[in-house]
């Protein structure tokens, strides 16, 4: 057993560091043009800042090493040391800027509008989008910008964990735009038909690469190299290998060799200072409150779904015929044996083509359904822990099936449910935090962009636990003392 442990730990965790490595985080899923698996050998990986990465080590006299990780969670691992770097169209910001170690940029992209072919006349602008929906990326310049200017325009923000299936979405009709950098709609322009993305820039922002902020040393390193890549053409070279090169680029490079350590002060060049941390806080606390509501209203709803449908697989195991009680066990058995995370996507995602249910539905039916399969085990498992001796006896005096059931079997097996059924609401609650893939923006996932425009996981962490404890403790508190009401006397 204790070798099997090490075993699986020396596998997911990243390699030990060697002398000469220079170690660099990034985030494969978020693909071309930034980081992907290369087709043609999987276990290569390819990229302009794969390049860019490479580029780096050789000028440091290092050798190149990829780390895995989040996208949202490169500047905070490389903050605690996971990595040396980080890079993966990672934008400059106040935030980073006050807690990392940050390089010159190296590109400058523009937040451009993507809209479907048929509304290409009719949506142009953000003003043109109100009282619809607007996709983007959590935790970036265009959320920042849908969130505090497109809200004041009546748009509603959604937000996505990749930059495919906003995309995805909008040719589906489950948005009316996309708002993202260039580079991504680029991309998807060259993936799907039927997309028109219109030139002007919303905003403009800028990539850097990431380093801890004791680093200073290896940032004035990175700077001298991104530098003496640019005057020589090697960035040039890269870009264009990717089709990323245009002409915002030679502005930007005389820029950085004129000596600018970062544009965030320059027109356009994105947001320019940065409120205090308790004052970003109390800008946050109204978001961080509605997700708590959408969290609790969904794990409510989602519980009344599963305890009624767990009810009803529990009574049709335990009465039904043969056939009946097959097709429920497998029921239980596939449902928990697939993760809710999968399940979701096949709702939501994986039907689409039949039936496109709206996020906050396909979440309730998704943490419903698997729930209930949870539910139905507890609600068996108690309705036969009723004695045989009672109900023996319903039937000397004459009970029916249904009348056993709903007078006798039925109170006690939910005396029994009870404790087990709290801890599932309390599970559900936190569970809930994985709708967030279906743009449902509920606590977790609010957090999440809070820390990332932070830089820090501290406060937003503490608050979204103080948020769960305030929401999970009253239920629990309720059950205990229904417990201690209803608990069997002793002889």
């Amino acid at each position: 057993m204790a070798g099997a442990l090490a075993l699986a730990l020396a596998l997911a965790a990243p390699a030990a560091a060697q002398d000469g490595d220079l170690r660099w985080g990034g985030d494969a899923e978020g693909g071309a043009p930034f980081v992907e698996a290369d087709p043609a050998d999987p276990a290569r990986l390819r990229g302009f800042d794969v390049e860019i990465a490479e580029l780096l080590a050789t000028a440091l006299g290092r050798r190149p090493v990829f780390v895995q990780a989040a996208f949202t969670a490169l500047d905070q691992s490389v903050k605690r040391g996971d990595f040396d770097v980080a890079m993966s169209g990672l934008e400059d910001s106040p935030a980073k800027r006050a807690e990392l170690a940050v390089s010159v940029p190296y590109y400058q992209f523009r937040e451009v509008l993507t809209v479907r072919a048929a509304d290409a006349g009719t949506f142009r602008t953000l003003e043109d989008l109100k009282g619809h929906k607007v996709a983007t990326l959590g935790a970036t310049l265009a959320w920042d910008i849908l969130s505090t200017t497109g809200r004041a325009l009546g748009i509603e923000p959604v937000s996505y964990d990749d930059d495919v299936h906003p995309y995805e979405d909008l040719l589906l009709g489950r948005v009316d735009a996309v708002l993202l950098d260039h580079v991504l709609a680029q991309r998807a322009m060259s993936r799907q038909d039927g997309l028109v993305t219109h030139p002007g820039a919303v905003a403009t922002g800028h990539y850097v690469v990431l380093m801890a902020p004791e680093r200073t040393d290896l940032r004035d390193q990175v700077n001298e190299a991104l530098r003496a890549a640019m005057r020589d053409g090697r960035l040039e070279g890269i870009f264009r290998r990717w089709q990323a090169w245009n002409d915002d680029q030679p502005a930007l490079y005389a820029r950085v060799l004129a000596g600018a350590d970062t544009l965030l002060d320059a027109p356009g060049g994105g947001t320019a200072g940065r409120p205090g941390v308790w004052a970003l806080t109390r800008r946050y606390l109204p978001a961080l409150a509605r997700a708590a509501l959408v969290t609790l209203v969904l794990s409510s709803a989602a519980m009344a779904l599963a305890v009624g449908l767990g009810a009803g697989i529990a009574v049709g195991r335990v009465y039904g015929n043969g056939w009946v009680r097959a097709l429920l066990t497998a029921y239980v058995e596939v449902t928990r044996g697939t993760p809710v995370l999968l399940q979701l996507f096949v709702l939501y995602y994986g039907l689409a083509a039949v039936v496109r249910l709206p996020p906050f539905v396909a979440a309730l039916l998704g943490l419903g359904l698997n729930y209930a399969a949870y539910e139905s085990e507890i609600y068996r498992a108690a309705l036969e822990a009723v004695p045989r001796g009672q109900l023996e006896a319903a039937r000397t005096l004459g009970f029916s099936t249904w009348q056993t059931l709903r007078l006798i079997r039925g109170p006690q097996a939910f005396r029994y449910a009870l404790a087990p059924m709290t801890n599932d609401f309390v599970a559900l609650l936190k569970d809930s935090s994985l709708v967030s893939v279906l743009t449902v923006v509920e606590l977790t996932k609010q957090t999440q962009i809070f820390a990332a425009n932070l830089g820090t996981w501290a406060i937003p962490g503490l608050l979204c636990a103080a948020m769960y404890l305030v929401l999970s403790w009253p239920l629990a508190r309720l059950a205990a003392r229904l417990e201690r009401r209803w608990a069997a006397p002793t002889a």
